[in-house]
């Protein structure tokens, strides 16, 4: 039976729909090339004093026409438009020339996506640029979702370990925003949990909560992670993940996130 021609075009648009470029991905590689991707760092604090111990590593775009642009986003349109690895290394790089230049003691995170996973010279161009930088792996550390890992954990678990191996920290990103998959923690080489702000944000007043991240606390411990606490605003939570064990937290009580220049002038006082 033949197909009416209405549905041939829409079947023809789809198609383009499924393989046309977004349509600023052009502008986001000419923009990496004119290093108009910026950096900011949100400052990271250690519970025991306080004091500035790292910095996550976000990306960020002002379009002219769409205005300002998160991480997020830039990925996806990265990705979109076939520039995920192109994307990946400039965010790498950007983060690892800055922490290069900061005291010895201030390490760098920033994000893995599930591309960067399944790209097989992504470790080893990680390793190059450390060497290139001369920032120390045991400055830097991966943070890995789980949407990240969803697709073949075993393999990743294999990439992964082979980083750890060489010094590189890594750690769980956003702990207990999705399932809270318990076969990560055995499977992978992790050094450290970040917990999701909906696991802190209530444990000031939910003893409930505060019974919930003691036990997350717990575990961490029992396996040997540091725990960093996500999207701290309140002097309260604060109080309480440096008392339940955490190990730093990050959130807009301490700063939002910083250009370099800003950043480094935090770290003099």
């Amino acid at each position: 039976m033949a197909v009416p021609a209405h549905i041939h075009d829409r079947r023809r648009r789809q198609d383009r729909r499924r393989t046309d470029p977004h349509p600023v991905a052009g502008e986001l590689a000419d923009a990496m090339a004119d290093d108009a991707i910026t950096m900011v760092f949100q400052p990271q604090f250690r519970c025991a004093d306080g004091a500035v111990c790292g910095a996550e590593a976000l990306i960020r775009w002002q379009h002219p026409e769409h205005g300002h642009m998160n991480g997020d986003r830039l990925v996806a349109i990265a990705q979109h438009g076939g520039l995920g690895r192109r994307l990946a290394r400039h965010v790498a790089r950007s983060a690892m020339e800055a922490a290069a230049g900061w005291p010895a003691h201030i390490g760098v995170s920033f994000n893995v996506t599930a591309m960067d996973l399944h790209d097989r010279t992504f470790g080893e161009d990680l390793l190059a640029l450390l060497g290139e930088t001369g920032l120390s792996p045991e400055r830097l550390t991966l943070e890995i979702t789980e949407q990240a890992l969803v697709d073949d954990v075993e393999q990743s678990a294999e990439r992964l370990a082979a980083l750890a191996e060489n010094g590189i920290h890594l750690a769980l990103d956003d702990f207990g925003a999705g399932f809270c998959n318990f076969r990560y923690l055995k499977l992978l080489p992790l050094h450290a949990l970040k917990l999701d702000r909906a696991m802190v944000e209530g444990i000031a007043s939910d003893e409930r909560d505060l019974a919930v991240l003691r036990g997350i606390v717990a575990m961490a411990k029992a396996l040997g992670l540091s725990v960093t606490a996500e999207g701290v605003e309140t002097e309260a939570v604060r109080d309480l993940v440096a008392q339940e064990g955490c190990t730093a937290w990050q959130g807009f009580l301490g700063a939002k996130p910083l250009a370099e220049p800003d950043f480094a002038r935090l770290l003099k006082g």
